[in-house]
Formats: C-alpha cells, sequence, structure tokens
C-alpha cells in the first residue's frame, strides 16, 4: 500500500466558502501535476455552512489509485498531515452543524503534522488559544488578515495561493512548488498568483508546539442518543424558559436569563465580539430586544449582559446602540475566555474600565462583509503586494 496525504480546510461558512474551495481544489490538481490521484470535497454534515459557522473541506491525495480507494472508503479522514485554519479566531475550537461538540483545531494532526493560520498575530497568541495535545505539533502562520468575503463576492487577496505555497514547503512529499505553480496557471492563467505562491514558500516557517503548551481546557462535548435509544413519538422535549441572575456584589437574585441549548452553544461563529461600557448604559433594551440570537441576559440592576457562550458576533447590539462607544466590537482574538462582563464590573469597576479601554484602544475594522463596491478591489493590490507582511 502506498501512502495517503491529507488536508483539512477549516473555514467560516459562506463568507470563505470559494477561497476554502480553490486551496482544496488546487492541491489535488497541483497532485495531479505529479501524477497523484486525489479528490476534494466539502463536509455534508456542514450544509448549508451559513454566516461564520466553522465548516470544513478535505484534499485527499495518495500515491496510487488503490491506496486512494482504501482512504475513501472512509466518510472523512481520522487524521490529517495538514490543518489550514483560514481564520485565526477558528484556533480557539469550532462548533459545526455537524453536531460534534467543540472540537480542536489541531484535533485530527498527525503527531508531527502542521497547523497552518492565517493571521497578524504572534505565534505565542495562537498556541494559546488551541487546545493542548498530547504530542507535539508544527505551527507555520501565514502573515495576513484573515480574507473574509460577502455571500456573492470573492476577495481575492492570494491568501489561496500563498497558502498552497506554504503546503509546498512544509510538506514536499504531497506536492512540490513546481507543480503547485503549474496548477495555478492553469487555474488561473496569473503569473502574479504564482509570484505569491513563490513568496510564501520562502518566507514559511514552523515552531514546534509541545504538549504542555496551549489552552489546557477541556472542550466541552455531549454524546448523540443511539437509534435504539431514541424515544418514539415525535414529541421533542423544550428548552425551559429560565429564571432570574444572582447579583456577585449584592448576593440577590433578579433579572432574566433564559435556558439556552446545551448541546449548541453558536460562539465558535463569531470573528468579533461585543464588550459593554456599563457605567454608559441607558437600559433602553434595544441590543437585548434586536438581538437575533437572543444571547443578552437581563441583570438584577436592569442592565444587558451579552452571554458570550449564545453570542455570534453578529454586531447588531453596537449597530442599534444610541450610545456612543457604550457597545463596541473587538476582535475575538483579543480573548481567551467567555466570562461575564457584567460580573467583572460589579466585581470590580475601576478594573473593568481599565480593561475595557485596553480591549477596545486597537478595534480593528469589521472583520467580514464589505460596505461598498469596488472595496475588495482596492484593498487586494495592497494585500498583494505585502504579501501579508
Amino acid at each position: 500500500m502506498g501512502r495517503l496525504f491529507a488536508v483539512e480546510i477549516v473555514y467560516r461558512g459562506i463568507f470563505q466558502k470559494t477561497l476554502a474551495k480553490n486551496i482544496s481544489r488546487t492541491i489535488v490538481l497541483a497532485a495531479h501535476q505529479e501524477g497523484k490521484p486525489g479528490i476534494s470535497f466539502g463536509r455534508y454534515g456542514d450544509s448549508p455552512e451559513r454566516n461564520g459557522i466553522p465548516a470544513k473541506n478535505f484534499a485527499i491525495v495518495a500515491t496510487d489509485e488503490v491506496t486512494l480507494e482504501e482512504g475513501m472508503a472512509k466518510y472523512e479522514p481520522q487524521e490529517v498531515d495538514i490543518t489550514i485554519a483560514v481564520d485565526d479566531t477558528l484556533s480557539k475550537g469550532v462548533e459545526s452543524w455537524a453536531w460534534y461538540g467543540l472540537q480542536p483545531i489541531n484535533r485530527l494532526l498527525k503527531p508531527g503534522g502542521t497547523l497552518i493560520i492565517t493571521s497578524k498575530e504572534p505565534t505565542e497568541t495562537l498556541i494559546a488559544m488551541a487546545h493542548r495535545k498530547e504530542y507535539p505539533y508544527q505551527l507555520a502562520v501565514v502573515k495576513g488578515v484573515p480574507s473574509f468575503s460577502g455571500l456573492w463576492v470573492y476577495k481575492d487577496d492570494h491568501t489561496d495561493v500563498r497558502i498552497l505555497g506554504a503546503i509546498a514547503k512544509l510538506l514536499p512529499e504531497l506536492v512540490s512548488l513546481e507543480s503547485v505553480q503549474k496548477a495555478i496557471l492553469a487555474e488561473w492563467n496569473d503569473p502574479l498568483k504564482v509570484t505569491s505562491a513563490a513568496r510564501s514558500y520562502e518566507r514559511i516557517s514552523t515552531v514546534t508546539v509541545e504538549p504542555h503548551q496551549g489552552n489546557p481546557e477541556e472542550p466541552y462535548h455531549f454524546e448523540l442518543p443511539k437509534w435504539w435509544e431514541m424515544r418514539e413519538g415525535i414529541a421533542i422535549p423544550s428548552i425551559p424558559r429560565g429564571g432570574a441572575i444572582q447579583d456577585p456584589e449584592s448576593q440577590e437574585m433578579g433579572g432574566y436569563r433564559p435556558q439556552r441549548n446545551p448541546t449548541f452553544k453558536k460562539f465558535t461563529t463569531r470573528t468579533m465580539r461585543p464588550v459593554v461600557d456599563f457605567d454608559t448604559c441607558i437600559k433602553c433594551t434595544l441590543c437585548w430586544l434586536q438581538c437575533p440570537d437572543s444571547c443578552f441576559d437581563v441583570t438584577p440592576d436592569g442592565l444587558y449582559d451579552a452571554n458570550m457562550e449564545a453570542c455570534c458576533g453578529c454586531g447588531v447590539c453596537e449597530a442599534v446602540c444610541p450610545v456612543a462607544n457604550c457597545v463596541t466590537m473587538v476582535n475575538e482574538v483579543a480573548f481567551l475566555d467567555n466570562a461575564s462582563q457584567w460580573e467583572m464590573w460589579k466585581k470590580d469597576k475601576e478594573g473593568y474600565q481599565k480593561w475595557l479601554q485596553q480591549k477596545i484602544e486597537h478595534r480593528p475594522e469589521r472583520s467580514h462583509g464589505f460596505r461598498y463596491r469596488g472595496q475588495y478591489e482596492e484593498q487586494a493590490p495592497e494585500m498583494i503586494e505585502s504579501g501579508g507582511e
């Protein structure tokens, strides 16, 4: 039996669907240049890939047809040589439509495998976000902001070809740079894309992540019922109504926190999260009323606390808030937990204000969606010229 190579691309639903498809498809086309059979496919359970919900594409390549057929006998790979996260906030773990609970971004990596992340963050930040593994693996960073597009557009900033160039450097047994360049020319007929792939090949490097490094928390998980364990009939148990919240300062009960789905938490959907200045909140209720996911808890003192296990980071609360800078969307990379901001504020209001100002000091632009026609075309040349640096 020959060798089987597996690459998974983890991406944010419709915002990065074309990007992921380009990467997985071109890996296979490059392998074909060397006479290696392969196949590129998406995971059925991730459909319909809405908004920023994590999804996966795979590229499976083998040294011969028999090995490929044996490898494809499984629904999806049980381990991969390379995992690609085309958004650095995915490093915290992914929860897809496929009902797997929270999966560490490096879950499928083989011992010594490589995690490639698109990011401008330092490796220390990315390592801290990813869950620990029981064995060492490699981390490579393709420098650049995560490449997001809208529903019907594609941000052609060369992220796809730069990742392909990095793969050729990191796993030359899979595809060579020459094969990648030939596949890029055949697919796009764009010499500039070929140059971008070569630049990435030259610049990419790795660091070893040891078992003691990373997020030590155990990802939440659950077991789906087996078919013989399912109840008869068609009744679906409802979610309980919820109840009051305890004030951490006075210990009194009040307000309202709805019960939420215990097995689908949604927070890995977001790339940004709201931070709230409770000192300037006028209790207008608009964030609570307009939130499409009902993620705001009503506190005993009449404020509104975004529950970070339910928030998907859409930014509606920031948009509807009538008070300047009361709600501010901040890059998800800036946070390492889902702790309650209101509880933090109640326990130490002065300390919370310092924390708040530190978080919004370097507030980035919104991470996805375009604001006017032609925006991507204006941004792409600078991104391509810098190579993400």
